[in-house]
């Protein structure tokens, strides 16, 4: 049976190729600083503005699905869609699957591919979520190829480069994948849903707010918007905490004893004062939250 193989890092490494390295640094910085202040998401137009050096340098490709800019020896970025032209899944061992591009497995861009797994060099994965929205993640590497299955293996984390493939390692590898893919691509949609305020108190500051899950993944929760809810860390803290609740009609309820305490601005305009407050929810209906979802996490924080 064919084996994928496995790029060994022991001598190759980024330090050979201190000039795409410095690109790729200067890449990761700048859409960085525009996820921060957009909730985690860059445009198309962004990723086409960005310049090194003086020089247009664009983070997309125009038509295609991986980026390999003619003044670089290896891809630069990668594009994973639902729905999209290749099939890019997720391993057992918590890597993602990238399909080779049609045609030529040794042609221009699956050679560009594999040679930034030869060199060590890190890539930036853009995950579409809507026409022209993407959420980067960053760094991520190339770490196995199958030539004959015509794919490759994208680390998303640093530590899963090196992590043995077993059974013992497995959970956390897919816990890891999880939490890099998931939860950033989760957190875009709500709060994209949610015009980037929160639900409760409307606070917009994007760097304040976080995509709360209405059920966990341990409840069978699934990443989708309607089981979702844009909270400032405040309201995400006393959501979790079980100092306030939200029924399924939208409305928010703050725990009886909470409400009684007397302890400074912060609890009496923070938290009792939205006693009763209805939710802003999405404009689109089908990116409210699920009212069951709602009814059976407010049932746990109703309980004696």
């Amino acid at each position: 049976m064919h084996r994928r193989r496995p790029f060994a890092g022991s001598w190759y490494t980024s330090r050979m190729v201190p000039g795409e390295l410095d690109v790729r640094r200067a890449a990761m910085a700048y859409l960085a600083e525009i996820m921060a202040a957009s909730g985690g998401v860059v445009t198309r137009a962004q990723l086409e503005a960005f310049t090194y050096l003086g020089e247009p340098l664009k983070l997309i490709d125009q038509s295609r699905g991986i980026r390999n800019p003619r003044e670089l020896t290896a891809t630069l970025s990668i594009l994973s869609q639902p729905k999209g032209p290749y099939d890019d899944v997720e391993t057992a061992d918590g890597l993602l699957r990238y399909a080779y591009r049609a045609g030529d497995p040794d042609g221009g861009d699956n050679r560009k591919l594999r040679r930034a797994a030869d060199l060590g060099l890190p890539l930036v994965l853009l995950q579409g979520i809507s026409p022209g929205v993407f959420v980067p993640t960053f760094p991520v590497y190339v770490v196995a190829d199958d030539p004959v299955g015509r794919f490759v293996e994208i680390a998303v984390d640093e530590d899963l480069r090196y992590l043995p493939r077993n059974d013992d390692t497995r959970e956390y590898a897919e816990r890891l994948t999880r939490l890099r893919l998931h939860q950033p691509v989760f957190r875009a949609r709500v709060l994209r849903a949610y015009e980037r305020a929160c639900a409760i108190c409307r606070l917009k500051h994007v760097d304040l707010l976080d995509a709360a899950h209405i059920l966990s993944d341990a409840e069978g929760g699934q990443p989708v918007v309607s089981n979702g809810l844009s909270l400032c860390k405040i309201h995400h803290a006393a959501y979790d905490r079980g100092i306030l609740g939200v029924r399924s009609d939208y409305v928010v309820q703050v725990r009886p004893d909470v409400l009684l305490e007397v302890d400074g601005p912060m609890l009496k305009h923070g938290i009792q004062a939205v006693h009763d407050a209805r939710l802003v929810l999405p404009a689109k209906l089908a990116e409210r939250p699920d009212r069951d979802l709602l009814a059976q996490r407010y049932a746990v924080f109703a309980r004696p």
